[in-house]
């Protein structure tokens, strides 16, 4: 279980990590964002966001119903 969730679904690049950042940077070192996106670039991204930013990419999946999945943790 993330310690907040994030519903970006609907949006597209680069918004969902415009948003994501923004939430990781009022959270504590060492707490997890769960986040939804529906846009396939939002996968190469977050790749590249966490690669930027030093936080982490715990997870990343497909939905059964086709959205993305991402669980972040921030440092």
């Amino acid at each position: 279980m993330a310690d907040q969730e994030l519903d970006l679904r609907g949006l597209r690049c680069p918004i969902p990590v415009m948003r994501t950042k923004k939430k990781l940077q009022t959270m504590s070192s060492g707490q997890t964002l769960h986040v939804l996106a529906s846009d396939p670039g939002s996968i190469p991204d977050f790749k590249a966001y966490v690669k930027n930013s030093g936080d982490t990419l715990l997870e990343s999946n497909k939905t059964p119903e086709g959205d993305f999945e991402f669980l972040l943790k921030r440092v």
